[in-house]
């Protein structure tokens, strides 16, 4: 009989465990200025890309030059 406290008392703290992880994961703040943050940093790491990129674009025709 004592099977199911345990059970009841395992699922009450999965239940606590669950909700604190849930918790974190909310996004603080205005909506309009996350999402303008978002784009912010989704413009700066496409910018970063975009110079990658072009870096290797540059290195391959200067390899090919070279030949």
């Amino acid at each position: 009989m004592a099977r199911g406290n345990q059970r009841e008392l395992a699922r009450q703290k999965n239940l606590k465990k669950q909700q604190e992880q849930a918790k974190g994961q909310k996004k603080q703040g205005d909506p309009k200025k996350r999402m303008e943050s978002d784009a912010e940093i989704l413009r700066q790491k496409q910018q970063a890309a975009n110079e990658r990129k072009e870096k290797e674009r540059m290195e391959k025709l200067l390899a090919e030059k070279r030949r």
